[in-house]
């Protein structure tokens, strides 16, 4: 797999009003030349999703892409508002169709979450899904702590849960230093920085969940992902 961001590379200025690109069988979506999101992702998103709602209630979603998870947070029996935060301006325009059709309330919210997160209350969401793209080099491996460590566990109720991921950092990790061994790349690159943000290592859990990507996907080629459990407590 070649490298997703050339050293130095930063997209923040450019992000928002770039062109998303749609295949025509709209399983592929690539903005800046970017890959956010293929079809092949499902089941991973699919687990994701029903653990940020394993308690129902008021959930909170970062990145939208191809809409595959917030379909299926809207099937939670128990769901009573769908927040979800995107962007770039062409996606939004599809969480806005999305929120035409959605079965439970959706309020959709524009912008970085950087701007939009800092003005929702603490306590305020039963759970969190974060899987939004890395906008530069110097952010690719860490954009999932810095939103958890500075909103993610304030945001949570008690007993609330958090579930993320950030596969393209995920390929590179699982590939160059982990020999393809999902459970050990989180364990050793992602639960010591949730405990040091102040989750305990008893609340938390994970799944490993079969996927088949693509042949052509350039930022993850291999069989397994893990989705997590993040309990505050």
């Amino acid at each position: 797999m070649a490298a997703i961001f050339q050293q130095g590379e930063n997209t923040q200025s450019e992000w928002k009003n770039a062109k998303a690109e749609y295949d025509k069988a709209d399983d592929h979506l690539v903005i800046m030349g970017k890959p956010v999101m293929e079809r092949w992702e499902t089941p991973f998103m699919h687990k994701m999703a029903d653990i940020a709602t394993s308690k129902g209630g008021r959930i909170l979603e970062i990145g939208f892409g191809l809409g595959i998870s917030a379909n299926r947070i809207q099937t939670a029996s128990n769901l009573t508002e769908h927040v979800i935060i995107e962007m770039n301006e062409e996606v939004f325009e599809r969480l806005k169709d999305f929120e035409k059709t959605a079965k439970t309330k959706v309020t959709p919210l524009k912008g970085k979450w950087q701007e939009v997160v800092p003005s929702l209350e603490d306590a305020s969401f039963d759970g969190i899904f974060y899987d939004t793209y890395p906008l530069g080099e110097s952010e690719w491996h860490t954009h999932q702590f810095n939103f958890i460590r500075e909103h993610g566990f304030r945001l949570l109720k008690s007993g609330g849960i958090l579930t993320y991921c950030n596969i393209t950092s995920y390929g590179v990790l699982v590939k160059e230093k982990f020999n393809y061994d999902v459970r050990k790349m989180f364990e050793e690159s992602q639960i010591p920085e949730l405990e040091k943000i102040g989750f305990k290592r008893e609340n938390m859990s994970y799944e490993v969940v079969q996927v088949t990507p693509d042949p052509q996907c350039r930022y993850y080629d291999h069989k397994e992902l893990v989705a997590p459990k993040i309990v505050k407590q």
